[in-house]
């Protein structure tokens, strides 16, 4: 059976909000359908966020602490291999419909005025572009413009009023056209990344989506905790990142948020007609994952920051037409977005590179358990950029905007935090699930610490550490040695 990949990223979509997961308002009928004829993955976490850093780790399957991304405009280094550059190998085109927003690794160009240097909205090496939208959505302006609606605004505002337009306007509509006009085109064997940017802010659901949720029904965010560290108090005083503290505002936000997420659902829906009625539906993998997740009120805050698990925990549901037997399963043990790299490898035939900190799902897919497997979640936040324009780190001895980051280890009962600055938080979630009641007895917060630190030394980078120069080269190979035809594992 020749396989078709369609690997589809929705932004900012918190793993809690799909009605198969129970959620009390929200509906998602086409991930609930996907879901059923897939393996959801109910405990799956982004690595770090915001945009750039967490889809350097789905990318590239590496935990920031490797791959090193740590904001918004840090370079991904071009040595890294990633999944279009692996499909590539296994003998695909990669198609991008979206954006990937990886920035140019700088010593791959010849000078400053290299243009792609004016932004952080880089295409990931490997992909072939087919609907750029990175920085004003040039093809969607162009498309509506062609339907008589006024763009002339930026992109912010070109969002921020999809609730003023039909929802046959919106971009997860024209971006789900130009996609199903491709795969027409095709012929079987394509492997597809379609970037959706919803339900990504602006807080405006396209068309009648926007009024879909009452906000009097859409429920009540966690309310922060009587005490918090001073690193909530920055976040709550930031107007980026500090949610509204009137109600009614609150309400619309949230409301607005699951109308994004009902309408790219609904495009969605779209998709899967289109591969039911062309015959391939069986023989295309498809995985949907996020960046990041959305706090969407909790704790006092917006958007994805810090160390809260609402902004980490994401969607995930991979379907794979040949493993029959786990489908509608779903899996609860703890999996990470690195994870989805390997587990595109295997399904395409292509080795992991040693690079990948992630495990391959495989065996979920196929209804087996793994042989080993993790027993937490983890991820890492770094907010140095907020304050490079100040504090320039531009020369050797400039290590102070190092301090600005942390770690999370999360797993069945407490979730542990380590500021770089040596602080550190130790959540009790077992009694409470809210993260909002902490422990300080030595001897969790010990054990806490000591599993961070083994997470972190057992994940350091291995990408000559398997191999040993001896009786002609021994243990894991390095990828890409040209003359090589055979494999010592």
């Amino acid at each position: 059976m020749t396989l078709n990949v369609l690997f589809i990223t929705l932004d900012q979509f918190r793993g809690d909000c799909l009605s198969v997961a129970d959620h009390p308002v929200v509906k998602t009928p086409n991930l609930d359908r996907l879901a059923q004829h897939g393996v959801r993955f109910a405990r799956h976490y982004s690595q770090t966020s915001p945009c750039a850093p967490g889809r350097a780790s789905l990318y590239t399957g590496m935990y920031q602490m490797n791959h090193r991304v740590v904001a918004n405009g840090t370079p991904l280094d071009a040595s890294f291999d990633n999944v279009a550059l692996m499909a590539r190998r296994a003998g695909y085109a990669p198609a991008l419909f979206g954006y990937t927003d990886q920035s140019i690794d700088p010593r791959v160009t010849d000078s400053a005025d290299d243009p792609r240097l004016s932004t952080y909205e880089g295409v990931l090496p490997g992909f072939d572009s087919e609907v750029d939208l990175t920085q004003q959505f040039g093809p969607w302006r162009e498309w509506l413009q062609a339907q008589g609606f006024n763009t002339n605004m930026g992109i912010g505002r070109l969002l921020l009023t999809e609730n003023e337009r039909p929802a046959e306007a919106s971009v997860s509509t024209f971006l789900t056209n130009e996609l199903l006009s491709w795969i027409e085109k095709q012929e079987q064997g394509w492997f597809a990344h379609a970037s959706f940017i919803r339900p990504h802010p602006p807080y405006s659901a396209a068309g009648h989506f926007s009024t879909m949720y009452d906000p009097a029904t859409v429920g009540l965010p966690i309310a922060p905790a009587e005490s918090v560290h001073p690193f909530h108090e920055i976040m709550l005083a930031l107007d980026n990142t500090k949610a509204p503290t009137d109600p009614a505002e609150l309400a619309h936000m949230r409301a607005q948020y699951f109308g994004m997420i009902s309408e790219v659902d609904a495009q969605l829906g779209r998709v899967w007609d289109a591969l039911e009625e062309s015959g391939q539906w069986e023989n295309t993998v498809i995985v949907v994952a996020a960046d990041h997740a959305e706090l969407l009120g909790d704790h006092g805050l917006k958007e994805k920051v810090g160390y809260w698990e609402t902004s980490q925990h994401i969607v995930s549901i991979i379907r794979d037409p040949r493993h029959a037997r786990a489908q509608g399963t779903v899996v609860h043990a703890f999996t990470e977005n690195v994870d989805i790299m390997p587990t595109l490898c295997e399904m395409l035939d292509q080795p992991v590179p040693a690079q990948c900190d992630g495990l391959p799902l495989t065996p979920y897919l196929a209804g087996e358990e793994p042989p080993f497997w993790r027993d937490a979640a983890h991820w890492e936040y770094d907010w140095r950029s907020t304050l490079i324009p100040v504090y320039p780190h531009d020369t050797p001895w400039k290590r102070h905007l190092d301090s600005m980051s942390l770690a999370v280890r999360r797993s069945d009962t407490h979730a542990y935090v380590q500021f770089a600055d040596g602080d550190w938080l130790c959540f009790d979630i077992a009694a409470d699930p809210t993260w909002r009641t902490m422990t300080t007895d030595p001897s969790i917060v010990l054990a806490q610490a000591q599993a961070m630190l083994q997470w972190r030394m057992k994940n350091t980078n291995r990408t000559l550490t398997g191999f040993l120069v001896e009786d002609g080269g021994t243990g894991r190979w390095p990828e890409n040695v040209s003359w090589r035809t055979t494999t010592n594992e």
